[in-house]
């Protein structure tokens, strides 16, 4: 069962007007504000979900962070994939618990994160990254999520194929995935899924022409736009400001 009340060393996520941080609540210590300082030891024993005021009174609210607050404050070196292109991700090429998974390109390790939490204790994530410091990132971040023991991390060019077999699921955050198509369809399983995701349409076509000489089928491309809104009586309308373009996504399925 999930621990419901805050204790000394949790992880919380704090919501203070328009603000979030994650913090880790240690009993003595002040946590400093904008709107003045939260005093941890307050937190202590009381249940996650409960709201609690700052040193001037503003009232906050104290959560259990998801992994996708995690994520958000990852240590990294590169841009990280956006949650909106994740979830299509991790759709499209139907990750799910037990899974041999390839991802090639972790970066800070976001992707990795999501894959490594899915697949589980029963499953393995193979990470490559032609960077030795985005491996070591993405080590330490995945470390304080307790989510190292089922990733394997490596540094390699998946475009001169790898050392492994019957991988589920491919998937590329890569400058040239195209190049990966052919030399990564070995160790994929007969009908295995195949994603990627790249920032310019030009990847896109050379990524799908690859696809298709290679006998992939069910090859699909698209773009998630996420549009957020201003909610209030008799007032709502989109944001002014918005995440639209970010990436292109590409599916397909192995075929043999």
């Amino acid at each position: 069962m999930s621990q419901m009340t805050i204790q000394d060393g949790s992880d919380v996520l704090i919501l203070l007007g328009d603000k979030q941080f994650v913090i880790k609540i240690v009993e003595g210590q002040k946590f400093h504000t904008h709107k003045g300082y939260i005093d941890c030891s307050q937190l202590i024993g009381k249940p996650f979900g409960s709201y609690f005021k700052t040193s001037t009174g503003h009232s906050f609210v104290a959560l259990r962070p998801s992994l996708r607050d995690y994520v958000s404050k990852f240590a990294r070196r590169t841009q990280i994939i956006y949650p909106k292109d994740a979830c299509s991700m991790l759709l499209w090429g139907d990750i799910k618990p037990g899974q041999r998974v390839l991802e090639a390109g972790t970066g800070s390790g976001a992707l990795t994160a999501y894959i490594a939490q899915i697949v589980g204790k029963d499953g393995k994530v193979y990470g490559y990254d032609v960077n030795e410091d985005s491996i070591k990132i993405t080590k330490k971040n995945l470390e304080r999520l307790n989510l190292l023991s089922n990733v394997e991390l490596k540094v390699g060019d998946v475009t001169q194929g790898v050392d492994l077999d019957n991988i589920d699921t491919v998937v590329l955050d890569l400058p040239t995935p195209w190049l990966a198509v052919k030399p990564l369809k070995k160790c994929l399983t007969t009908d295995a899924h195949f994603v990627s995701f790249s920032p310019t349409i030009n990847q896109v076509e050379k990524t799908v022409l690859a696809l298709k000489e290679a006998n992939y089928v069910r090859i699909e491309a698209f773009e998630t736009i996420l549009r957020e809104f201003d909610v209030k009586p008799d007032a709502t309308r989109p944001k002014t400001l918005g995440i639209t373009h970010t990436g292109y996504v590409v599916s397909a399925r192995n075929c043999v």
